[in-house]
């Protein structure tokens, strides 16, 4: 029989979609609230309008979190990568093609509305109410004799049998992400892990590099690891030179480091960049064994600008023959060239965040059914959770994993959930 309440679902991004897809059609009535008029904005928006849907391979060990890196791992595993991507493909009709230089999936159709309309499609089909502007002001647990009660900037209250809080974070807020959700969750006492700003470009003023502004390339970038740890960081992808900074992806997955270095007034994070694939040893013979300039040898292996700007760090004149160039210039070059400090002095914050790090801690909800550890019937989501991953459809793996496991949690009568995502009867 139907319950007479419903599961509120609290917000209809990438994890509230698929909350409410796998948790509809369970003889539950089934309600997404969402403030914006259309829903999916993140989706939308992301790989550039074509929606980088998966990650050819899922790493857990790339994610960051302040809580328990296993819990994380159990979380994200949930719903393996390739049992995603049959969903995507089988059930919700979209065929997904790989990007082999970056090893990301889009949907074959880069189209990215594509993704958004169709979850939407299958969540309605499924049995699952969306309305949209509707915006949320204040969740109420259950008090004896109340239910679970959502209350909406118009004054209506919805009482609720359970709810999902997939309200995502705080960044992109363009995109309708408020932090309403972390405020809901933290009055009712979850410890809330400090949010920052993640995947965002760094910014460096004066614009000392401004003239290099469009200049990509493919590097690895190398910073210390988290405080407290002694493990470098590594990234390896596309840098990009922009007129107050850096972007692109190896920048913005090293960001965190430098938003926390700045957020805790210590000194600024440590980043250094190698600018090509040769290291320091192969760089030092050839500056010693190649005839011609300085300058001819590196407009060899990198942009123009790019080889006179690192020229002008180092204090050695394009023009100088090579073989006349004295052992501290050359000392100077090779650090240039394969151990390059990038200096920063600040960020583009929550405005060009791809994600939010921070958020509820993981030892608060149940791995496995994502419910709050705190208020039975309470589960959530996506954004919120303390954890994000690397550029290249990380995040959507996240966000889809924990809308599935809170969706399905949220409707589990008579049903348990295994680590693997396989349903089982209760025995």
């Amino acid at each position: 029989m139907t319950s007479p309440l419903p599961t509120l679902i609290l917000g209809a991004g990438a994890a509230g979609i698929m909350a409410a897809i796998f948790a509809a059609g369970r003889d539950r009535r089934v309600l997404v609230l969402e403030r914006t008029r259309d829903g999916g904005r993140k989706i939308l928006v992301s790989g550039g309008g074509r929606c980088n849907v998966l990650p050819s391979v899922a790493d857990p060990s790339r994610f960051v979190t302040d809580s328990s890196p296993n819990t994380l791992r159990k979380i994200l595993t949930s719903w393996p990568l390739e049992e995603q991507r049959r969903f995507f493909e089988i059930e919700a009709g979209i065929p997904l093609a790989l990007e082999t230089e970056t090893g990301k999936l889009f949907p074959a159709s880069n189209s990215a509305r594509q993704v958004r309309d169709q979850l939407l499609a299958l969540a309605r089909r499924r049995g699952a109410e969306i309305r949209f502007a509707a915006l949320v002001t204040d969740l109420l647990p259950p008090d004896g004799s109340n239910p679970w009660r959502v209350r909406l900037g118009d004054g209506e209250e919805i009482a609720a049998a359970a709810v999902i809080v997939a309200t995502g974070g705080l960044s992109l807020p363009g995109t309708g992400s408020d932090g309403t959700g972390l405020d809901l969750v933290r009055r009712l006492g979850h410890t809330i892990h400090e949010t920052y700003p993640a995947l965002t470009p760094l910014t460096l003023e004066p614009p000392r590099y401004a003239p290099l502004a469009g200049i990509s390339r493919t590097v690895t970038l190398r910073a210390p690891g988290a405080p407290g740890g002694s493990r470098t960081f590594t990234t390896e992808g596309g840098f990009l030179f922009t007129h107050c900074g850096y972007s692109g992806p190896a920048v913005l997955n090293v960001s965190h480091l430098a938003v926390r270095s700045r957020l805790a007034g210590g000194p600024p994070q440590t980043i250094r960049v190698q600018w090509t694939p040769l290291d320091a040893a192969a760089w030092d013979s050839l500056l010693r064994e190649t005839p011609g300039t300085a300058f001819g040898l590196l407009r060899r292996h990198l942009p123009d600008r790019l080889a006179e700007a690192l020229l002008a760090d180092t204090g050695v004149e394009g023009g100088r023959p090579l073989p006349q160039l004295r052992r501290d210039e050359r000392r100077r070059l090779v650090e240039a060239l394969a151990d390059h400090l990038l200096p920063w002095t600040g960020d583009e914050g929550y405005a060009k965040a791809e994600v939010t790090g921070g958020g509820v801690a993981l030892s608060e909800i149940d791995p496995r059914t994502l419910e709050s550890r705190r208020y039975p019937g309470l589960f959530l989501c996506g954004e919120i959770l303390d954890a994000f991953g690397p550029i290249g459809g990380h995040n959507f793996l996240w966000a889809w994993a924990t809308g599935r496991a809170a969706g399905l949690g949220a409707v589990r009568d008579g049903e348990r959930y295994t680590p693997s995502g396989n349903q089982e009867e209760a025995s």
